[in-house]
């Protein structure tokens, strides 16, 4: 959730816990028949307070879930990065040069920045599903997005209950980038760090964030 996202839902909080007050302070001006629709007012407040306040609880959890692990991901990839540069720089004389040349960090056509381009696109079709999942279920949404909810819980399996995960689907969907050779390297290379895994069932992979 976007900054901006956030200052709007708090400011919207804040309208409706200013408008309970209101409605609070004038509990002692007795049981009057016109004040009892007051007072339904003020439940109805409430309870739209709860449950904003308990939906930005789960997308604050879920932005410290994400931050913490882009940076733990982030982390591995320089070490990985600095690792592959070390050995580029110190190739030992005896080793053919166009074998080490093919393996060392999938045939050198990556480098960092375009790896670390393709984990924030991943980011951010990561942060748009869930987005859209996390609206309650009653809530008004457009027949689109409606859709993509219903095609994201029928994705769900017993394997990727509790993590995040998306599928070519989601990159599509959310992103600029091309399901094509590269991005199944980076994905490798992810694999390979630990920070993605595969979960394959019902003619579809899913990638789980690890």
């Amino acid at each position: 959730m976007a900054s901006s996202d956030l200052e709007q839902i708090c400011s919207y909080i804040n309208e409706k816990i200013g408008n309970i007050k209101k409605f609070l302070s004038l509990r002692n001006c007795g049981q009057e028949p016109t004040l009892k629709t007051i007072l339904n007012k003020i439940g109805d407040e409430i309870m739209v307070v709860n449950e904003l306040l308990n939906k930005l609880e789960l997308e604050i959890q879920y932005q410290e879930q994400t931050t913490k692990s882009l940076k733990e991901l982030h982390e591995s990839l320089e070490e990985d990065y600095k690792d592959v540069e070390h050995l580029k720089e110190n190739i030992p004389p005896h080793l053919p040069q166009v074998t080490v040349t093919q393996n060392v960090y999938m045939k050198s056509r990556l480098t960092y920045c375009q790896i670390n381009d393709v984990i924030k696109e991943i980011n951010k079709a990561v942060v748009s599903k869930y987005k859209i999942l996390h609206q309650p279920k009653k809530s008004t949404m457009s027949t689109a997005v409606r859709n993509l909810y219903h095609r994201f819980t029928d994705e769900e399996t017993k394997d990727t209950k509790g993590h995040y995960f998306i599928v070519e689907a989601d990159i599509k969907e959310f992103t600029a980038l091309k399901v094509d050779k590269r991005f199944h390297v980076i994905l490798n290379i992810l694999r390979h760090c630990r920070r993605l895994s595969e979960v394959r069932g019902g003619g579809l992979t899913r990638y789980v964030i690890t």
